[in-house]
């Protein structure tokens, strides 16, 4: 993210408000200069007629000026932090599914919404005002040499040693809020983890543990927050003690060389008038500092946040990453390539492209030691029903994640109808893709927000064909408003078995050429599931359908069968040929047969 092309977007309402800001200042300078006549002319028995109305003239200028400099500058502060929510919003939504996984949700929320507030206070405000107090400084010390270089050489020694106590101060200000934000973030971390798993924290009578762990993380970040205000609280009493100083030794000594004649009494007056009149922008000066430095600490994290690695649409290459090229596609095939089971590899039918077709795929999750994948070459039909089986932890997700392109291979390809996916614009790709996730996840908003979600432009009749096929006509039916039924976080209000099968209304709306099922039947019921059982053989008809299935009636009606195991492609089949010369399959498969024959003994 650059800043600094965020800021000049917005530099004319910038510009505006500063120069509306040094037009107040301007105003202010010249009001003891002003007082300072009146005085001689009352000294003088002179009219004080224009004195008067020269004086309420600025006062009011200086209110226009004050009020319009504010208005533009607080403007300017929220159209930037709308941009940077907007730029960090969109490559949040882009990154790379690694990448995010790498980052606490609670620090992502603080980053975006807190920490971008602060950064606009950083980019608008204080910067308005450290120069509208820096200018207001010089003008007010520029007077106060002209009118007696001797006093301003006093003022500066009392106020000198302030200023640098000051700066010391806004320096330890930054260091503090940079800890702030952190301890702030953690907290946000902690609460979302355990509001998002809250079922779970109850049922394991974890209330108190889990809140007094909450209360440590906040107590925490009270704790730092006290240290950054102990810290801003010190910068204006450091500078009051300059001022009080200086002000006690400018009247003591002023009045002495006035009682002499060495200095007349409305220039005394005059200077004390701008020695009031310096502290405020100097504070000010001092206090935007502090801001600007806690401000920067924003910056910084909503700057490294913006850099994380975001999605493109760029061909990550058959190669290896070291220049080297990968083996050659397999050729596809009738039937199935001689050797295919020991080279990881099933073959299509060679009349028109695979559906799907993966070659010499590799895969390695970050940090992992030993690939998730390792060399899965198959090529399937553009119809029928695929499930794919393994132990947990095989790579079976892993797989649908690669052929989204939520992640790239390492190595080796992967093909969509004939089009290697590096090639294909993420969004024709996927729109050319299906996908129901095991956790079926369902979006705050009505059911018809949540089943057009990827097809926002479905019409009725299609959105009923969905509902029909997914099994939840009756289910949408008896709610209060039907499609117009509002859910709660994550589809509260559904049952588990009715988000999984709206989820999957949701995919088959998009008429895809490859619908991917991660478990899509782990929570149905026997009705259900063999009203979706059904659903997918006919979908089956018009395009493949990979499922990956832990349940044995998922796996017999498949029409092909790929047993993955420690990210290997270990056999493929039907469920009888599997069951005949597979040992994994078999073993998989007879656990659930085991208790089925012995409930119908």
């Amino acid at each position: 993210m650059n800043i600094g092309a965020l800021v000049r977007r917005h530099r004319l309402l910038l510009g505006a408000g500063v120069l509306l800001g040094l037009g107040g200042t301007a105003a202010t300078l010249l009001q003891p200069l002003l007082i300072g006549d009146l005085i001689e002319a009352v000294a003088l028995d002179r009219s004080m007629t224009w004195p008067i109305l020269l004086i309420a003239g600025l006062f009011l200028l200086d209110a226009v000026f004050a009020a319009a400099h504010f208005y533009l500058i607080g403007r300017a502060g929220e159209n930037i932090v709308l941009d940077m929510r907007t730029t960090l919003t969109g490559r949040l939504l882009h990154s790379r599914i690694r990448a995010f996984n790498q980052l606490e949700h609670g620090d992502v929320f603080t980053r975006t919404v807190a920490d971008t507030s602060l950064a606009r206070v950083a980019l608008s405000s204080s910067v308005s005002q450290l120069i509208t107090s820096a200018l207001s400084t010089i003008g007010c010390v520029a007077v106060m040499a002209w009118i007696d270089w001797r006093l301003l050489l006093v003022t500066a020694g009392c106020l000198g040693a302030a200023s640098a106590v000051a700066l010391g101060l806004a320096r330890a200000v930054r260091t503090a809020a940079v800890v702030n934000r952190t301890d702030t973030s953690a907290f946000g971390s902690g609460l979302l983890r355990v509001l998002g798993a809250l079922t779970t924290v109850k049922a394991s009578r974890a209330e108190r543990r889990e809140a007094r762990h909450i209360g440590e993380l906040a107590d925490a970040a009270r704790v730092s927050g006290i240290r950054v205000t102990r810290l801003s609280a010190l910068l204006m009493p450091a500078m009051n003690v300059g001022t009080q100083v200086s002000l006690a030794v400018v009247i003591a000594w002023g009045m002495a060389r006035t009682a002499t004649g060495a200095l007349p009494i409305e220039d005394l007056t005059a200077f004390i008038m701008y020695l009031f009149y310096l502290v405020s922008p100097l504070v000010m000066l001092f206090l935007s500092l502090g801001e600007l430095q806690q401000g920067r600490a924003a910056i910084d994290r909503v700057k490294e946040l913006a850099e994380i690695e975001t999605e493109t649409d760029g061909v990550y290459g058959d190669g290896y990453g070291d220049g080297s090229k990968a083996p050659p596609r397999p050729t596809a095939t009738a039937g199935v390539t001689t050797g295919a089971v020991a080279a990881g590899a099933v073959a299509a039918s060679a009349a028109e492209p695979p559906a799907v077709e993966f070659a010499d795929v590799v895969f390695a999750h970050a940090g992992a030691e030993a690939p998730t994948l390792d060399g899965i070459s198959f090529a399937l039909p553009r119809t029928g029903v695929t499930a794919v089986v393994g132990p947990s932890g095989a790579g079976k997700t892993t797989l649908f994640q690669l052929i989204e392109r939520f992640h790239t291979p390492d190595r080796g390809s992967i093909r969509l109808a004939g089009t290697d996916t590096a090639a294909l614009p993420l969004d024709e790709l996927r729109s050319r893709i299906g996908l129901v996730e095991q956790e079926a996840p369902l979006m705050r908003g009505t059911v018809r927000e949540n089943l057009t979600y990827a097809q926002p432009d479905a019409s009725d009749a299609e959105i009923a064909e969905a509902v029909s096929a997914a099994h939840l006509t009756e289910v949408i039916a008896a709610l209060p408003a039907g499609l117009d039924t509002r859910l709660g976080e994550a589809g509260t209000g559904l049952s588990g078995g009715q988000r999984q099968r709206l989820a999957i209304a949701r995919a088959l709306l998009t008429r895809p050429d490859v619908l991917l099922l991660d478990e899509a039947t782990s929570h149905l019921d026997s009705d259900s599931e063999e009203a979706l059982r059904r659903a997918i053989a006919d979908i089956g008809s018009r395009c493949q359908v990979l499922t990956i299935a832990h349940r044995l009636t998922t796996t017999i009606d498949a029409d092909r069968i790929l047993v993955i195991e420690d990210g290997r492609l270990r056999a493929h089949g039907s469920h009888a040929e599997l069951m005949d010369r597979d040992a994994t399959y078999r073993r998989l498969a007879g656990r659930q047969l085991a208790p089925a024959a012995g409930a119908a003994s």
